[in-house]
């Protein structure tokens, strides 16, 4: 994709309009305070509880902005994407709000939660490859051959600014924050915080955090050049052989930190959400938890916001987890 095809980065005036947009639709998730991950980092430490939001997931916020701003022609051909799991959720559900037709791709063995709350939707589930961007090329073809309007699971900046909003509601909600670590999958999350606190507070420093098994978008960051890296991770939230032009393209501009974590280290981290805050998040949820035990001697006397992006866990998982 060359540079005058990648679409237009949103603002955060774009992101205002996006709460306006769905703001009927998804609910404004609370941000809450732990003294026992706060004594665990030895800061001053918050959640803010995506895991929380309509169908488990931030990415919700995302596809409802961006369906209510379709055509009827868009809406009466119908939607297709691909997904590892949570953003085909968010696209069923406001495929549905709308009352257009909508079909999923997703990996062969996606998690069984996410498949389930797709097909649970009214969405059609196909099954296509090993990994998410085998399920893409799928999703393309299929766009292609029948007509629906395909749906890019990050170079879209509607979705990005949809779930840029969670951002603006954790500066309205705490100020003073020193550091927000965002999990990095796509990468419209973290796209969406860059662009936020670049506006509202720019003395925040916004960290990315991606599997270490999964490292495509942080080579691309670092880099500049999109390549294919093996991709073994279990957070399927974070599960990407390679990265996406406009998100990277808003990330190297505007997120200064990016960290990769082990994928044990994700483990840890969901066993210390349940202790901590007795509430269940998915491996990529926990990444911003892993990240900043990791960085544990930076963070130190600072007031840290720790993205759970999703609480979308399997009980198979979470009985591996724990056991």
């Amino acid at each position: 994709m060359t540079d005058s095809s990648i679409p237009i980065e949103p603002t955060i005036e774009d992101i205002q309009r996006a709460r306006s947009a769905i703001e009927s639709h998804v609910l404004h998730t609370p941000i809450r305070h732990y003294p026992v991950l706060s004594e665990l980092l030895d800061a001053d430490v918050w959640v803010k509880h995506e895991n929380f939001q309509l169908l488990g997931a931030f990415k919700v916020r995302g596809g409802i902005n961006l369906v209510s701003q379709t055509s009827q022609e868009e809406r009466e051909r119908g939607f297709i994407t691909a997904s590892s799991g949570n953003h085909g959720q968010s696209i069923a559900y406001a495929a549905r709000a709308f009352g257009a037709s909508c079909t999923v791709v997703l990996p062969e063995g996606a998690n069984s939660v996410k498949t389930g709350s797709i097909a649970a939707l009214g969405a059609k589930v196909i099954f296509h490859g090993d990994v998410f961007d085998q399920s893409r090329e799928r999703a393309e073809e299929l766009a292609e051959s029948e007509g629906m309007r395909f749906i890019h699971s990050a170079n879209e900046p509607e979705l990005i600014a949809g779930v840029g909003t969670y951002s603006v509601e954790v500066h309205e909600d705490l100020s003073d924050i020193d550091v927000l670590i965002v999990p990095i999958g796509a990468g419209s999350g973290a796209s969406g915080a860059a662009i936020a606190f670049d506006a509202l507070s720019p003395s925040t420093r916004v960290i990315g955090v991606q599997s270490a098994h999964a490292p495509a978008a942080y080579h691309a960051w670092k880099s500049g050049k999109f390549e294919i890296y093996p991709m073994s991770t279990v957070a399927e939230g974070l599960a990407t052989e390679g990265a996406y032009t406009l998100p990277i393209r808003i990330l190297r501009k505007r997120m200064k930190e990016f960290v990769l974590v082990d994928d044990s280290a994700l483990d840890e981290a969901i066993a210390q959400y349940v202790h901590a805050t007795r509430t269940l998040v998915e491996h990529a949820g926990a990444a911003s938890l892993a990240a900043a035990v990791g960085m544990k001697d930076q963070l130190k006397g600072k007031r840290v916001v720790l993205i759970a992006s999703g609480g979308n866990i399997t009980t198979d998982q979470l009985r591996g987890v724990l056991g």
